[in-house]
């Protein structure tokens, strides 16, 4: 069943997603060779305490990281390690935190240094595509409208698009109805309603959109180890249009 929000609970969700994209952009300003991404799941933990928000994933279904740190190859739900980015690799960031009952949740993939040109398009890519499907959350629109505006971006530039990870609703729960794929035909699916609230989440890989699952149970690699990047927002479906809760550069 999909849960429709109130202003009231939105703005509470604003709350908790503006905490999440300042956590996010403090650990992209940190992102350098020689750093550790156990470093900046440390400082993730931190920033909480600060804001006095419970991380969201630490714990979730026995993940035992706030931060899911994803490094080239990596998709998603990768382990925060001892091991220091160097210049050239892309690192995913998805973060998440709880603040008053309701759940936040985004991500980011920054380059470490300098990359090479088709990196950086990789990136560039997967950001428009995410925006492209928040264009598409709009009232009356299908839920597979947004998918399909993903799809339609990643593979005129050459990408795939991963579908074995879809987006996803969020509020008191960090996953609630309905799935959001990042593929598929256009005007399928629910009527998009006012109050809907979702984490739109494009996972995009260099190669083929097959993946597979590390020993660890969490880690997700792509199958020809091409990398991979990730972008997400928690959006809110308003009468006015989509409303990204989960934008960066301060909170109101």
């Amino acid at each position: 069943m999909v849960l429709l929000k109130s202003t009231r609970e939105i703005e509470l969700m604003r709350v908790a997603n503006s905490i999440v994209a300042e956590i996010l952009d403090a650990m992209c300003q940190k992102v350098a060779p020689g750093v550790t991404t156990l470093e900046l799941d440390g400082l993730g933990l931190e920033m909480c305490r600060k804001y006095k928000v419970a991380p969201a994933f630490k714990g979730y279904r026995g993940f035992p990281f706030a931060l899911c740190a994803s490094v080239n190859e990596q998709v998603v739900h990768g382990f925060p390690s001892k091991r220091p980015l160097v210049e050239g690799d892309i690192l995913s960031m998805d973060f998440g935190v709880l603040h008053k009952g309701f759940y936040g949740d985004a991500a980011v993939t920054v380059a470490v240094g300098r990359v090479d040109e088709k990196i950086a398009r990789l990136l560039e890519v997967t950001r428009e595509s995410l925006y492209a499907g928040i264009e598409m959350a709009r009232l009356g629109n299908r839920l597979s409208d947004v998918g399909h505006a993903v799809q339609a971006v990643v593979e005129k530039a050459g990408f795939s698009v991963v579908r074995k990870f879809v987006g996803h609703g969020i509020g008191k729960s960090l996953h609630e109805e309905p799935q959001i794929p990042n593929y598929g035909d256009p005007g399928k699916g629910i009527r998009l309603k006012a109050g809907m609230t979702l984490a739109i989440e494009p996972m995009v890989n260099m190669g083929g959109h097959e993946v597979d699952i590390l020993e660890d149970g969490w880690t997700a690699v792509t199958r020809d180890r091409s990398l991979s990047a990730h972008f997400e927002h928690t959006i809110a479906i308003t009468p006015n249009g989509p409303d990204i809760l989960s934008q960066r550069g301060g909170r109101q």
